[in-house]
């Protein structure tokens, strides 16, 4: 059972739990009035089921490289505690629980999550992962759809709110997976993924990181000039931001890895830590 849990990727699937669960009481607050349990409970299990679903799926179209990968190698298949088969139908088993789950949220709640589970694994794991080095750019917007979906979830429909929340995973996403791809380049390089720092070098992701992490920054300042939220979320978001810009021009100045690892690590931290903020705004702002 328990490699069959790790197929899930439980880390990731925390990150995304965590993210919908934020769009969801932020919407709550907006409307003032809480879901019910049944609700929160599908949708968190729901989307857990489905993202985990398309994780397990992931690792069976990755099998042969995790072998050769060092990060990656104990995985379940590539450690042979599963076989490719048992990795494929349960796969699909959990992501085709997910759908009447995420339906009785509401049909949109749904859709959007069958959306990203295609976008993921279709476009990203079996495309743009194997020949572009616009992989993660691209194939990030696949884990920005939790707050949206979570925001939906309550409100029913895509708002101006459901896109700053998108758009704030979206612009994310490049900096923090940059800042792993620096501390793990070789690992990519051995199978011939073109993760950015193989095909484009170090200085250059250095840089895009530095870019994405300016524009992340921007976009957590719209609900604040649009008056979607106020200086309680401010609170959090300014300091916040400017830690977040702070690591990434380090690691710009000096290219080290050290600053990388700090980055990554401060990112995960980062976002959990906004959405809270953005949590507490709407549940007291009148």
């Amino acid at each position: 059972m328990i490699s069959y849990f790790e197929l899930t990727k439980p880390k990731i699937g925390l990150l995304l739990m965590i993210s919908t669960a934020a769009g969801m009481l932020a919407a709550s607050g907006e409307i003032r009035a809480l879901p019910p349990l049944s609700v929160s409970l599908a949708l968190l299990i729901g989307g857990y089921l489905c993202s985990g679903g398309a994780g397990a799926f992931n690792c069976y179209l990755d099998r042969e490289l995790d072998t050769v990968m060092k990060r990656t190698r104990n995985r379940p298949l590539p450690s042979g505690k599963l076989t490719p088969t048992r990795v494929l139908i349960f796969s699909l088993v959990i992501s085709v629980i997910s759908i009447p789950m995420l339906w009785y949220v509401n049909p949109l709640v749904a859709y959007l999550s069958a959306v990203a589970w295609v976008y993921y694994v279709v476009l990203y794991s079996i495309y743009l992962k194997r020949r572009s080095d616009q992989n993660i750019v691209i194939g990030g917007a696949a884990g920005a759809f939790p707050p949206l979906i979570g925001w939906v979830a309550i409100t029913g429909n895509i708002d101006a709110m459901a896109i700053i929340l998108f758009l704030i995973v979206f612009f994310w996403t490049p900096p923090h997976a940059y800042a792993l791809m620096l501390i793990v380049k070789e690992d990519y390089e051995k199978v011939n993924i073109p993760m950015l720092p193989v095909v484009r070098g170090e200085q250059v992701t250095i840089r895009h990181s530095l870019i994405y992490s300016l524009i992340l920054i921007g976009v957590t300042f719209i609900p604040l000039t649009m008056q979607l939220a106020s200086n309680i979320y401010a609170a959090f978001s300014i300091p916040l931001g400017i830690v977040f810009v702070y690591i990434a021009v380090k690691l710009y100045m000096t290219a080290e890895n050290v600053w990388a690892l700090r980055l990554f690590k401060y990112s995960t931290y980062y976002l959990g830590i906004l959405f809270l903020g953005l949590v507490i705004d709407k549940a007291l702002i009148v």
